[in-house]
């Protein structure tokens, strides 16, 4: 429990305090302490009166004014402890003393300070018992020998300082454990605090992400698809009425075509129902933010057989039935990588294909694909457009290179886009051959 609200209520706290006092029952507690005591030594001041020779009203005084400072011993408990050995001689204030040795050993007064108080208030409660118990056995017949009067005498002075004193420390050192136990508690609540705000961001994180990452695939899946479809509409409708037999091919791939994207989509979208109907556990332990992405890549390409690079030369082909002249150049043995690495490598290749049929209708295409031993490269350039292919009005979002470059950085490969002095276009990519690994 904090100190909140609640536990003050619980406690006794008032929003207003009463001087001194945080508490009304403390406040009332040591008003009370403060009217016995002064009570007391009120009626042991008409003795030591008697025995001093003062006026009786003066020695009454002197002990209601001695016995009320009791009420001061939350504030001041060091000058309550003073004001107690002061009346020591005068056989007055045994309340006062035993309450203020409690509260002086249960206080933040540094030890060496109670020690010296505790010291003194046991020397001159020693003392007045000494001379006293002496003067009534000078005065009595009865001799108990030299060793009573000194032996009663510690025991009295230790009886009445030593109980306040031993219980005033316990009470203090655990008053001090149950402060460092509500601090901890405090400490760990506003830790926890914080860690389920870092796990909130890092839940962010990963639905951004995520949501990323599915925007990307659609656009890679859907976005080659219609774009061929559009291409092959385009050539449809130019040579429907000089070339049926044409007209006819062209219509058959459109429809091929189409049914691949609805099928491709199916396919992620019962991935994501998949997803949504599993539990998601939300680590507290700290997670880079490129991490996420990769484990949520991994996540995906574990869920669904995504195209290798094998499929590639059927990419190409597409392509050329499009009506494009696509050369592609594959170097090195046939290795195994990761599937996560096939597929980014192909979804690569497929994004630059697309943008040559967005952005360079005619244009000739050097595809070029190396399998190598600890990473796969790939290079997809095109020369300017030929001038004379009609354009097929593809719309462009823009996203194609930002959704390469994030898929090839986050496996840790690099990636290269840019004009060529021809007047083209150049897209180059090269990744490990494996993706890596998130712990």
């Amino acid at each position: 429990m904090t100190a909140t609200g609640a536990y003050q209520e619980a406690t006794g706290l008032t929003s207003r305090g009463w001087w001194w006092w945080e508490r009304r029952r403390s406040a009332v507690l040591d008003v009370l302490l403060g009217l016995i005591s002064a009570l007391e030594c009120a009626l042991e001041g008409v003795g030591f009166a008697g025995d001093a020779g003062l006026p009786v009203p003066a020695g009454v005084l002197l002990g209601l004014v001695a016995g009320a400072s009791l009420v001061l011993r939350r504030r001041w408990p060091i000058a309550v402890v003073l004001v107690s050995v002061a009346v020591t001689p005068a056989s007055m204030g045994f309340v006062l003393s035993v309450v203020g040795l409690y509260t002086l050993a249960a206080s933040d007064v540094p030890r060496r300070i109670t020690a010296a108080l505790a010291g003194m208030s046991v020397a001159g409660t020693f003392i007045v018992t000494f001379v006293r118990m002496h003067q009534s056995v000078e005065r009595g017949d009865y001799d108990p020998g030299r060793w009573y009067v000194p032996l009663l005498s510690v025991v009295m002075s230790l009886g009445i300082a030593g109980p306040p004193l031993l219980y005033g420390l316990y009470i203090g050192a655990r008053r001090r454990l149950m402060e460092s136990l509500r601090e901890r508690a405090d400490s760990l609540e506003r830790e926890l605090s914080l860690l389920a705000d870092r796990a909130e961001e890092r839940a962010e994180w990963a639905r951004t992400e995520e949501r990323t990452r599915i925007a990307r695939e659609m656009h890679d899946v859907v976005a080659h698809r219609v774009s061929l479809m559009v291409v092959h509409a385009a050539a449809l409708q130019a040579v429907a009425r000089k070339d049926p037999e044409k007209a006819v091919k062209n219509a058959a791939l459109v429809g091929d075509m189409g049914r691949q994207a609805l099928t491709e989509l199916r396919e992620m979208l019962g991935v994501l129902r998949a997803a949504d109907q599993q539990p998601v556990a939300v680590r507290v332990d700290p997670v880079p933010l490129v991490a996420v992405g990769v484990a949520a890549a991994v996540a995906a390409a574990a869920a669904e057989e995504g195209p290798c690079l094998a499929d590639i030369e059927a990419l190409v082909g597409q392509s050329r039935e499009a009506g494009m002249v696509v050369e592609l150049m594959v170097q090195g043995e046939a290795r195994g990588y990761d599937a996560l690495v096939e597929q980014t490598a192909y979804r690569v290749i497929q994004e630059a294909l697309t943008n040559v049929h967005k952005h360079a209708a005619g244009a000739k295409v050097m595809v070029r694909l190396a399998r190598r031993e600890a990473e796969v490269a790939m290079q997809v350039e095109n020369g300017p457009a030929d001038g004379v292919t009609a354009d097929a009005g593809l719309p462009s979002g823009g996203n194609g290179l930002v959704g390469m470059r994030e898929r090839v950085t986050a496996l840790g490969g690099v990636f290269v886009s840019g004009a060529t002095d021809a007047g083209g276009f150049r897209v180059s990519a090269v990744l490990p051959d494996r993706a890596p690994v998130v712990s």
